[in-house]
């Protein structure tokens, strides 16, 4: 099979729309077009219907009892803000404080900063240098006053799989809420609901191969029920936690994508693995100072997030442009701020600065991973060769004790 440019290697940013997904989702934008809310006729009923079968199979895939604990929402942005900003309002009477880590999404970081500037307290756990949170440090920030704990299943940018049946051991003692934002791990780590103790948690179908502007919330009913405060006001849908008529369409290719995670996330995880150690051992045996960012162990199997010193981001991104990647995640990518994970991980500007992350997923080939590891290599030796650091470093200088002479 001939190599097809460019190549995608940025998963984690967002997937292609199964074919399977796809064709499920075709007829309710022209046959059954009917709104779900619609209770008096059939093209009503058959929307409904469809939403139902969508919420279920969401469900199934993170082991909760109930398809009406499932709340559908436009995407995770929404979710996380709705956990949050919900759950707070609803509570606030209780107490005023949230806790949280450095390295969550931004969905989850701006929103405490929202209800920070309305006399929230939040704490932002720190990570270790492998971009794991030590359940311990969250059981220390726990007071009286704590409502809500929020720790994301795997990070975005560096695929850092977090210890959720240990903090949510501890929620659960305590008698805190457990909000975890799972998109990025759905479908590729394991999890259920109820080993971990999770109370609320943000699902995305565009990051599991279904539609983009469609996600749900799941919110726990039973053996605690959880409740929070609409955020969306209008006809009082999802049972009164989301106003808004339902986009079927995707309700169904969220609902599909699910199911096919659910059933082929084991055999993907797996393969997505090897061809990431094979693209890994590619770059890592053919250039030095390369450094891997984030557990090698608890970490995403298609993600790979490299830094590779003495050279800019930007120019690695411009030298394989027919590969598409990403320097920090997509969301923060207008930004020439280094990454704020790296920052929070304890890596230095040079490095963060230097970082690319590849996104292996269900439609990357080993011919890719060969061509791709192999362009790498070659472009970023080129690029060295201009570096005069890098020829500095190759002659044993060492470059933190030169004396830099100013302008």
């Amino acid at each position: 099979m001939a190599l097809r440019l460019p190549i995608y290697m940025d998963y984690n940013a967002t997937t292609p729309v199964d074919p399977r997904v796809l064709e499920e989702m075709l007829p309710y934008f022209t046959e059954k077009f009917g709104n779900a809310a619609s209770k008096s006729h059939a093209f009503g009923w058959t929307a409904e219907e469809a939403v139902n079968v969508g919420r279920e199979r969401v469900a199934k895939l993170i082991g909760a009892q109930s398809a009406t604990e499932v709340v559908i929402t436009s995407g995770a942005t929404e979710s996380d803000n709705l956990a949050i900003k919900g759950v707070a309002e609803y509570l606030q009477d209780k107490g005023k404080h949230i806790i949280t880590t450095t390295i969550e999404h931004k969905a989850v970081l701006d929103t405490c900063k929202r209800l920070e500037k309305q006399g929230w307290q939040v704490t932002y756990v720190p990570v270790g240098k492998e971009g794991l949170v030590d359940p311990d440090d969250i059981r220390k920030a726990m007071t009286d006053q704590t409502v809500l704990v929020s720790v994301m299943l795997a990070n975005n940018e560096v695929g850092t799989v977090q210890p959720l049946e240990e903090i949510g051991k501890l929620t659960s003692e305590r008698g805190i809420l457990f909000h975890t934002d799972a998109v990025q791990g759905l479908g590729k780590v394991p999890f259920d609901v109820n080993a971990t103790n999770a109370d609320l948690v943000s699902i995305s179908a565009h990051k599991m191969y279904g539609p983009k502007g469609v996600g749900a919330l799941w919110v726990r009913r039973k053996p605690r029920r959880v409740r929070l405060v609409a955020q969306m006001d209008g006809g009082g849908h999802e049972r009164g936690m989301r106003s808004g008529t339902l986009n079927v369409p995707g309700v169904v290719g969220l609902g599909k994508a699910a199911e096919l995670a659910m059933l082929e996330g084991k055999d993907e995880a797996a393969r997505a693995l090897k061809m990431r150690e094979r693209l890994r051992t590619l770059i890592m045996d053919g250039l030095d100072q390369v450094f891997l960012n984030g557990s090698l162990d608890r970490r995403l199997p298609g993600n790979l997030n490299l830094s590779f010193a003495f050279v800019e981001g930007e120019a690695i991104m411009m030298a394989i442009k027919d590969v598409a990647v990403s320097s920090g995640s997509a969301c923060t990518s207008a930004s020439l701020e280094p990454s704020y994970v790296l920052k929070a991980m304890g890596v230095g500007d040079e490095l963060a600065h230097s970082s690319i992350r590849f996104g292996i997923g269900r439609f990357t080939t080993d011919e890719e991973v060969e061509y791709v590891g192999r362009l790498v290599v070659e472009k970023i030796s080129g690029l060295r060769e201009m570096s005069p650091l890098y020829e500095m470093y190759k002659e044993g200088v060492d470059l933190k004790s030169v004396q830099w002479a100013a302008h």
